[in-house]
């Protein structure tokens, strides 16, 4: 890592690592990530059903999504692919550039959202909700540290959050903060689900991130 710190590689990375397999452009991708890209996606989307089926409570996005299935009747995944599409569409007026990993991102995690959340069970009990939650975060953190090196562009909600940064000169932080909170409350008004695995969710994805990009940082190695 170049940060110098890979002898202690789980307090996790400050920042994207270089790898050999990073695209030089959004739009070409190298031929492993082009196997990694759709790869982390489906770890996150899975990672996201399993909170989801936690039933405590989802992350700020699948609170959204979840909402919009509740009073739509569609199923979790074209919630999730419709919420990141109309993200996707907000870009067309703040001149944000998508790239393949924008495009993957809609679709990928969608579908791995669905088909997860369609074969686990619900988890039953305290203990196991509370599983689910943490070992969920902790796979949308390795999810993303995964698809995050292949350099094939942001995703639509993070496009959204750099774009809107650069139009307001507000700091990342603050856009973020504003966006998620927001989005959280959509989604609780329309009958997503909030609570300890919201908590949860937000206090860990962080460092998750962190411990996600060192390890694919120590496997590039």
């Amino acid at each position: 890592m170049s940060e110098g710190s890979s002898a202690r590689w789980w307090q996790g990375a400050r920042t994207v690592p270089a790898v050999p397999w990073r695209a030089r452009s959004h739009w070409r991708p190298t031929p492993l990530g082009a196997v990694l890209l759709p790869a982390g996606l489906a770890v996150f989307g899975a990672g996201e059903a399993l909170v989801l089926r936690s039933r405590i409570g989802n992350s700020p996005w699948t609170v959204l999504a979840e909402g919009l299935s509740t009073q739509t009747g569609v199923n979790i995944g074209l919630a999730t692919f419709t919420v990141s599409a109309a993200v996707l569409l907000a870009w067309w007026p703040l001149r944000e550039r998508p790239g393949l990993g924008t495009i993957a991102n809609v679709l990928v995690i969608a579908t791995a959202l669905d088909w997860t959340a369609a074969a686990v069970p619900v988890a039953h009990g305290t203990a196991a909700a509370a599983s689910y939650a943490v070992v969920g975060t902790l796979l949308v953190g390795l999810g993303s540290g995964v698809y995050l090196t292949t350099g094939l562009g942001p995703g639509p909600r993070d496009g959204l959050m750099t774009s809107l940064h650069r139009r307001s000169g507000w700091p990342v932080a603050r856009i973020r903060l504003l966006i998620e909170v927001s989005v959280l409350a959509a989604g609780w008004a329309l009958g997503g689900r909030v609570g300890a695995g919201t908590l949860i969710f937000a206090l860990l994805v962080p460092r998750a991130v962190a411990w996600g990009l060192a390890i694919v940082a120590r496997a590039a190695r």
